[in-house]
């Protein structure tokens, strides 16, 4: 028992590393880039569960927050959650939390990750959206054409990946004994 809770404290924590790395790739496209970070968001929620993954995501979270630079960019710091981009940031925890409950509660296949994972990542662009129209000062539309729409195919593609590479790690994992079914 013990020893499980260490490998998954272990996990949490490297998967918050993970989405630092990952949200160093970046494509711009207008206001708000194109990262990796909602990929390695889903990839943490279909490995690691709803609990789990979701404690990665807030710890992630909370070391920018603190101002280690792990946002994109290199960047840190409450002003960046507070910011334009921040409902991205905290539609993570949506993202993740939903994601890893709809797999917690259904199975692990590839079916229905890349489904939780497309779910998730609505939320994500969901949250975005509506914090973009609040802290921009667009109107719905505005913040709807701007925040949403521009990375629906995106992070369709990320949530179908995620959610195929994420089943594969899993399996694997599951099979070399670092996490259990």
């Amino acid at each position: 028992m013990r020893n499980e809770k260490l490998k998954f404290l272990i996990l949490d924590a490297l998967f918050a590393v993970i989405i630092a790395i990952l949200a160093q790739v970046a494509i711009p496209i207008g206001p708000i880039p194109f990262t990796g970070q909602t990929f390695a968001v889903g990839l943490a929620a279909t490995i690691l569960g709803a609990r789990h993954a979701t404690i990665s995501v807030f710890v992630y979270i909370l070391l920018g927050a603190i101002g280690i630079p792990v946002f994109q960019g290199m960047t840190a710091g409450l002003g960046i959650i507070v910011g334009i981009t921040g409902g991205y940031i905290i539609g993570f925890l949506a993202n993740t939390y939903l994601t890893g409950l709809i797999l917690d509660k259904t199975r692990y296949t590839t079916k229905m990750a890349i489904i939780a994972n497309i779910v998730g990542a609505m939320f994500t662009l969901l949250f975005g959206m509506l914090w973009l129209k609040i802290s921009a000062g667009m109107s719905f539309s505005q913040s709807f054409y701007t925040g949403f729409v521009p990375f629906l195919i995106p992070g369709i593609i990320k949530a179908i990946l995620a959610g195929v590479l994420g089943i594969m790690i899993r399996n694997r994992l599951i099979k070399s004994h670092l996490i259990r079914e």
